[in-house]
């Protein structure tokens, strides 16, 4: 062979060789971002058209599921009451994606996981129809639907907790939407659907319950509570409770919405009728760090319920005095999400233990195979049990004697906290509630927030709106 030859073999020799290495590599490297690319209609049709397992809440409720259809798509997602549970599914869209645990576990639901591998193996060699996994939710039904028919027309959101696992019982955000009009084979018609919610100003595609945050009001005066339990003071220690507080450095005046009972009470009566200047003075003598330490116990700061992409409830940093007061009433920069308001009266109930909330406790394979199981999972101490009975037995108070009573329960041991908060003058006030309910131990923990309470400024807005909400999801969890 000549020279020239050689030269032309050569050449092509390492064409071919880099052709080679550019195509492993394309396989074993760049797969799942060409995959992803929004152009690659031929790998989105294909998993538009799989066969996904369901989703269940308790009892094996179907919430998602997936139905045979003569199109080009072959399978369709639908969603039985698909505006109780649209939160918690979210919604699988041809064109716009997923949200919730469509998304958190799209690839246990769509069959791809690994741990699904032999199973893909076994219907490639059989010739079957690959089906995805199921997926198991802590979601009880009859609370899920008490928390929507109490909300009603109302924009708010509830979430209920088993305060010895952290398993979510009920999670509902109002307005909510139908997550079928975008999961529909009509795809020019589901994106139209979609822009509608998107732009609709009631946001009824925001997850209220788990990714918004709102100031909590009088609710975080459990904190500064455990707090003050914290510094050795107990719910007999005595409290300035002026009718009047002026605020350190401001000519700012904080008032109270009832009659405290006196220029000094006791942190339990304070809690009772949910007295601000006592809460404040309390604050302010605790200080900053103290308060912000105890928030942080109770889960503060970190996100939760990352199946539903969770945002972080905060306390602020370098406050002065007056903002200290404010933040120990839950008002100035603190905000809370229902979840986390959830958790702290949960962590209370629980002798001070947090478990991290979680939302799905198994997934199962197509034969029935657990793939995937929750094991329930301790946060923090976030008070001594001791501390913890203390403020469990003054939250029990509250709706004895207290703000709280529309909350009770007959026969039960009920403990609660109301919360009214402003956020602006020019708009109605937030009215909260969370409570307790226990048996022998604590059976639930629920966190109620209503949006534009309407009802006058100087009412207690969380004993009027949202107390009734939380007795009834409270009383369908007894019920099961």
């Amino acid at each position: 062979m000549n020279r020239p030859i050689r030269r032309v073999a050569f050449v092509a020799m390492l064409m071919f060789a880099m052709l080679f290495a550019n195509g492993t590599y394309m396989v074993l490297f760049r797969q799942a971002s060409l995959d992803a690319q929004p152009q690659n209609r031929r790998v989105r049709d294909a998993e538009f058209a799989q066969n996904r397992g369901a989703i269940l809440a308790a009892g094996k409720t179907e919430i998602a599921t997936t139905t045979r259809v003569e199109d080009g798509f072959d399978f369709l997602r639908e969603y039985p009451d698909a505006k109780l549970y649209a939160p918690v599914t979210g919604f699988y869209s041809y064109d716009h994606g997923r949200s919730g645990l469509e998304n958190s576990y799209n690839t246990q639901l769509a069959g791809t996981d690994a741990a699904l591998f032999v199973r893909r193996l076994v219907d490639l060699l059989t010739d079957r129809t690959p089906q995805g996994a199921t997926v198991e939710t802590t979601i009880l039904p009859a609370a899920q639907r008490a928390a929507a028919q109490g909300l009603g027309g109302n924009k708010g959101a509830v979430v209920a907790l088993d305060p010895q696992t952290g398993a979510v019982l009920a999670l509902v955000t109002s307005p909510s939407y139908d997550p079928n009009e975008i999961a529909s084979h009509d795809i020019e018609a589901a994106d139209k659907a979609y822009q509608r919610l998107a732009k609709n100003p009631s946001r009824p595609m925001a997850n209220r319950a788990a990714r918004e945050i709102y100031p909590p009001g009088s609710t975080f005066k459990l904190v500064t509570a455990a707090a003050a339990l914290a510094d050795g003071k107990t719910a007999k220690s005595k409290v300035a409770s002026p009718p009047r507080l002026r605020l350190p450095n401001t000519n700012t005046h904080l008032g109270n919405a009832l009659n405290c009972g006196g220029k000094t009470t006791t942190i339990e009566h304070a809690l009772e009728v949910s007295c601000n200047t006592a809460f404040a003075n309390l604050g302010i003598e605790l200080g900053q760090d103290k308060l912000r330490s105890q928030a942080q116990k109770f889960g503060f700061d970190q996100r939760h319920l990352s199946d539903l992409s969770g945002v972080a409830s905060r306390f602020p940093d370098n406050l002065d005095p007056a903002q200290t007061a404010l933040s120990a009433i839950g008002q100035f920069d603190v905000a809370a999400s229902p979840l986390q308001m959830a958790m702290v009266t949960a962590a209370i109930a629980n002798d001070g233990v947090l478990m991290d909330p979680y939302l799905v406790g198994q997934v199962r394979a197509p034969d029935l195979k657990s793939i995937q199981s929750h094991r329930p999972k301790q946060l923090s101490q976030a008070m001594t049990p001791n501390n913890a009975r203390m403020l469990k037995q003054m939250m029990v108070n509250v709706v004895e004697n207290g703000t709280g009573r529309r909350g009770a329960i007959p026969g039960v041991e009920v403990g609660g906290k109301t919360g009214t908060a402003q956020s602006d003058l020019k708009r109605k006030p937030f009215a909260w509630y969370t409570s307790f309910a226990s048996g022998d131990e604590p059976r639930v923990a629920v966190a109620v927030v209503v949006e534009d309470a309407d009802i006058p400024r100087q009412e207690i807005a969380g004993s009027r709106v949202a107390a009734p909400i939380a007795r009834s999801v409270m009383q369908a969890v007894l019920e099961q």
